[in-house]
Formats: structure tokens, C-alpha cells, sequence
């Protein structure tokens, strides 16, 4: 059973395994439908393609991020249309080292299935060993919606993250670039800045330069020179991203942490929410 990370490796020998569910999570936030465009131009052999917007969140509200949460029995439904029951090892993968496919994998974890696993290095990796890719459909046989075991427990508000900024119990980290962060540069919500008190890890520091994950012990090691034994929850522009480092905190070994889903376009819908901008010493970036 895989739960965090494959290697390219792995998933050939699995191809046509038929306890093995592949899913293309490729998504561009700036040009919706340039996933789609690509996974039909292309894609690794029997993947389905799993939409970010479409099958990862539900439509946006007044109060809501960019990317709430889905309901959990439309993606239950859909777990069961791509084949998926409980014992099911499912492979995600995407264009930009796991940005994207990391949130499929908190989610089905989420619902309660464990054997879900990204494929380390992505789509490049899978090219760069000199594997074909393919415009063959796929068709699976359709499964029944998938028995949900919810741990919405996993899961904190915006009223929790106020509560965190008046009474600290726990470190709440951004995964934005540090651009985003500091409000010198916002391009794709309005108004810039950061939770006050929140630290910054970019998703990157959690990648070798060939865009395959770190080993679990140098994950480790800056993990817990980031937060000390203190609890992790984490955020970013809308709940996506941020699950690049809950699965990067999960391959090093420490559990327990949670997920900001409304993220920072929740926060700003409500004005009496404090912002900051800039860096203090406080807002410390792992190396």
C-alpha cells in the first residue's frame, strides 16, 4: 500500500493493474481548462482526469475561498465513476511537482481512503524515464459511491484561525510564495497580505531541483526546525496548495496536522478580519 509517494517506476509495473486507479490532476488557476486541453493531448496510460473545480471543490459562495471544500457525497459518487473502492491503490499526478494533485490526495484521505499516493516528479518524471504517453481513453468498470469515512475533524475555520491569533495553540503556515505572503505581489485575489502571525513555507521548499519530493529526514528536520513540537495547520490562497505540505509534513513522519480550507480568499471576505503585509521576525522561512 502506498500512501504518500510512487516513483515512475512503480506506476509502469502497475499500468494495467486493475487494483490501480490513475488520475491526472493537471489544472492552470490562470487559464481554466488548459488541464483538460493537455490531459487529451497527452496523458500517462489509463489515467482519468479528475478536475480541480469541477470534481475537487464546490462552487463558490458570499463567504466562501476560491476552492471550497466539495460535498462529500458528490465526490463519494465520483470516487465510485473512476473505479475507486477501499481497496483501490490510487496514483495522482500532475505538471507542477504535486501543486495540484496534493489536494486530491488530502481529499480522498479525508473521506477515509488510505491507499492514495502521488507520483513523485509528476508527469515530467514520467517523460524524462522514457515513458509513452497516450490519448487512449480509458474505460473502467463504474463502482458504487464510495462508503465515506469522514474526518472533519482534519478540518479548521476562519472563527479557529481568529481564535489561533488572540490565544496561539497551534502554528499556522502559509504555503504561498513569499511574494503572496509579504503582500508585495497579488495576482489573483484582493487584497494582499497574510494572516497575522502566520509563518511562510513555500511549497517549493519541499522539492529537490528535479521536482521530486525531499527524503522523509530532511523533511523532517526542517519541519521541526520551522514549528518546534507544536501542531501544524496549514493554509494558502484557497485550500489547494497547502496540501503540498500537509503531504510533505505526512512523508516526514508527522501527523496530526490540519487543513485551513477557506484559506486566505476566505479570510478577506470579512473586513474585520486583521491583515499584515511585510515580514517581522516571526514569519520564519525554513531553508
Amino acid at each position: 500500500m502506498y500512501t504518500t509517494l510512487v516513483d515512475v517506476n512503480q506506476l509502469e509495473e502497475n499500468l494495467d493493474n486493475d487494483q490501480w486507479v490513475i488520475l491526472d490532476c493537471r489544472f492552470n488557476l490562470m487559464e481554466r481548462g488548459a488541464g483538460l486541453a493537455l490531459f487529451k493531448q497527452g496523458r500517462i496510460p489509463n489515467a482519468q482526469y479528475a478536475d480541480l473545480e469541477q470534481d475537487l471543490s464546490s462552487p463558490i459562495t458570499a463567504n466562501s475561498g476560491r476552492h471550497p471544500l466539495p460535498d462529500e457525497k458528490k465526490l463519494a459518487s465520483k470516487m465510485g465513476a473512476w473505479g475507486i473502492t477501499p481497496d483501490t491503490q490510487v496514483v495522482l499526478y500532475d505538471d507542477m511537482s504535486g501543486a495540484m494533485a496534493a489536494r486530491a490526495w488530502w481529499l480522498f484521505r479525508w473521506l477515509g481512503h488510505a491507499k492514495v499516493a502521488l507520483l513523485d516528479g509528476g508527469i515530467e518524471a514520467w517523460k524524462n524515464a522514457g515513458y509513452h504517453l497516450t490519448t487512449t481513453e480509458t474505460s473502467r468498470d463504474k463502482k458504487p459511491e464510495y462508503p465515506i469515512n469522514v474526518k472533519y475533524e482534519w478540518v479548521l475555520t476562519s472563527n479557529d484561525i481568529l481564535e489561533n491569533i488572540k490565544q496561539p495553540s497551534f502554528v499556522l503556515v502559509d504555503t504561498r510564495n513569499a511574494e503572496r505572503f509579504s503582500g508585495e505581489y497579488e495576482p489573483i485575489d484582493a487584497i494582499a497580505g497574510h494572516v497575522p502571525g502566520a509563518l511562510n513555507r513555500p511549497l517549493g521548499e519541499n522539492l529537490n531541483d528535479d521536482g521530486t519530493f525531499k527524503s522523509p529526514q530532511q523533511l523532517h528536520r526542517e519541519w521541526k526546525q520551522l514549528s518546534g513540537n507544536r501542531s501544524c495547520t496549514l493554509m494558502c490562497g484557497s485550500g489547494v496548495t497547502a496540501c503540498h505540505n500537509l503531504l510533505s509534513l505526512e512523508i516526514a513522519g508527522i501527523t496530526g496536522s490540519r487543513l485551513y480550507a477557506g484559506s486566505w480568499s476566505e479570510w478577506i471576505r470579512d473586513s474585520n478580519r486583521p491583515v499584515s503585509q511585510g515580514y517581522d521576525v516571526d514569519n520564519f522561512v525554513a531553508e
